[in-house]
């Protein structure tokens, strides 16, 4: 193919997104794939005291930068490297750090909002959804978040009652039905994985 082929790996959180990734990477060779983390381009909240960014629901689509996404998607489909932004989870605004992130054959959009907008679905030409049980996403997230993210169990459990679940559900899930192929059980799918693997080379 003469353009990136462009793949979006949707799920909620916790569900196995980022395995999936790693799959396609481990498909296609890890310096082919350019990996846009959806995480990642959260809005700064660098004029917001810090108090007020604490109550910041992450799991809403207003949350994203959603302009920056396209742009530096649309960069990559050009040839274009992107110095893709880093959040800091545990100030809640973005970091002064960057990534860069150097164009591919392959160009993976992974986060729960993946297959939200409807822009971004237009230049995909794969989209996966990785499905997975709310307690095994649930426990998952516990775990990177208290682990990774700074976070106390009392703070994640909270945070999952008052906006991860509901926005799941309004928002995440029926994402689902934009897919190409549902991953079910998760992204320990291994049956599931090959098969997504096998489409990638037999397209790319």
């Amino acid at each position: 193919m003469t353009s990136p082929f462009v793949i979006g790996v949707a799920g909620g959180s916790g569900s196995g997104k980022t395995t999936v990734t790693r799959r396609v990477m481990e498909t296609v060779g890890a310096q082919g794939v350019s990996v846009l983390a959806q995480d990642n381009y959260y809005r700064s909240q660098d004029d917001i005291p810090f108090e007020t960014r604490l109550t910041t629901n992450y799991d809403h689509p207003a949350a994203f930068d959603w302009a920056l996404l396209r742009e530096h998607v649309d960069a990559l489909l050009a040839g274009v490297p992107i110095d893709m932004p880093e959040y800091d989870f545990t100030q809640h605004t973005r970091s002064e750090r960057t990534t860069t992130v150097l164009p591919g054959s392959v160009v993976v959009l992974e986060g729960f909002f993946a297959l939200y907008d409807e822009e971004l679905r237009k230049r995909m030409h794969l989209k996966v959804f990785v499905d997975a049980d709310a307690d095994v996403r649930f426990i998952r997230r516990l775990l990177r978040d208290t682990g990774e993210r700074g976070r106390t169990p009392e703070s994640v459990i909270s945070q999952y009652l008052e906006f991860v679940r509901p926005m799941h559900l309004s928002f995440v899930e029926p994402t689902k039905r934009y897919a190409d192929v549902i991953i079910p059980h998760g992204g320990m799918n291994e049956p599931a994985l090959d098969m997504l693997a096998a489409r990638i080379r037999t397209t790319i």
